[in-house]
């Protein structure tokens, strides 16, 4: 039946809500919650009211909901479908979701991280081609299991396909990085991911280029780095070619390239190295990580570097990212590798020469 086979017969997240005949509250508010609601729209769904955890309440309303605490909704008496509207990756939070599925009917619907664009089972089961195509560019089984529960998951919403996850040590171990890397941190952020780097090197490499496109982050990656030799830090945007791009106002996930707003320099890696050799890339630029693939493919091919960057921002990155690398250098191996995070956020692709 293959892959894809095994994809149709998942019930949709929306599916589950309609069929449930619950009145659906969505747990969470702000960003997430917008899309959420625009989410349903699409899908002819109704939210009956807006709920956060208990500890959480500060607002009376939001969206022409009055908000509800938990315990409020609960003790209401009625049964309820919860809809979760953002993600976390604190235990203590992700324990509060285990508890509240063993209590409710929850789902996690899929919107995107970065953009509108959501992700649709029917948009994905056409690319069954693709999907069947990059399970057998996996290497390993665990990273055959981590595709097919990360897709089942964004079909249905059920976080009972997130239970396996990768701690930090065993995708480093993985990546198995030597004493004279050239490492290119393309989202190096605060230079937390430098830090990071420098912890499994053993504080020992050949060079670093980090390469930031916030102002703000970016000084603080600068003070961060302090000290460091063979370190190069350009504040600019990693992208396929050099000139500028426009980031909309924001931070972290909710700051994105965008066709209006604050000009960024944009620099593609191949450019910065000039013909120079790496040997580990990280891509965390937050939905650009196409264009920094393609900006790096000179670079690619010519010395083949460690891969590793996230695959979930867009909605179809999980599908698009591998076949790109593949399509770049067909010789790499392919993992993938999920963090422990609600909903399937840090999942990422690791490409082995």
């Amino acid at each position: 039946m293959g892959i894809s086979g095994s994809l149709a017969e998942v019930t949709g997240w929306d599916e589950k809500l309609r069929q449930s005949g619950l009145p659906i509250y969505i747990y969470g508010m702000g960003d997430g919650c917008e899309k959420l609601l625009k989410a349903f729209e699409q899908k002819g769904l109704k939210a009956s009211g807006i709920f956060v955890s208990d500890d959480f309440k500060r607002d009376k309303s939001f969206h022409g909901f009055k908000l509800m605490s938990m315990s409020e909704l609960e003790n209401s008496g009625g049964e309820f479908a919860a809809a979760c509207a953002f993600g976390t990756n604190l235990p203590e939070i992700m324990e509060r979701i285990d508890s509240l599925n063993r209590r409710h009917l929850l789902v996690f619907p899929e919107t995107a991280v970065i953009g509108d664009v959501f992700f649709e089972k029917t948009a994905l089961l056409e690319r069954s081609e693709d999907i069947e195509k990059v399970y057998s560019l996996l290497s390993d089984d665990k990273s055959k299991r981590c595709f097919t529960d990360v897709l089942s998951f964004r079909i249905s919403g059920d976080i009972a396909y997130l239970s396996e996850w990768s701690e930090p040590d065993g995708i480093f171990e993985l990546l198995s990085l030597g004493e004279d890397e050239i490492y290119a941190d393309l989202g190096a952020y605060t230079g937390d991911t430098v830090e990071q780097f420098l912890k499994y090197t053993g504080g020992r490499y050949e060079s670093i280029y980090a390469v930031e496109p916030s102002r703000r982050n970016f000084s603080k990656c600068v003070k961060r780095c302090e000290g460091l030799d063979n370190t190069v830090l350009i504040n600019a945007a990693a992208s396929d070619r050099d000139g500028i791009l426009y980031f909309s106002s924001g931070a972290g996930r909710q700051q994105s390239v965008s066709g209006s707003g604050i000009p960024v320099a944009a620099r593609s890696l191949d450019s910065i190295l000039d013909g120079k050799r790496c040997t580990y890339i990280k891509y965390d630029v937050e939905g650009e990580d196409a264009p920094a693939i393609r900006g790096s493919a000179e670079t690619i091919r010519k010395y083949m570097p460690k891969l590793r960057t996230g695959i979930y921002h867009r909605p179809y990155d999980i599908l698009d990212l591998p076949l790109l690398v593949n399509s770049i250098a067909p010789q790499y191996r392919l993992y993938m590798r999920r963090a422990r995070y609600y909903p399937a956020w840090d999942t990422e692709l690791i490409a082995l020469p």
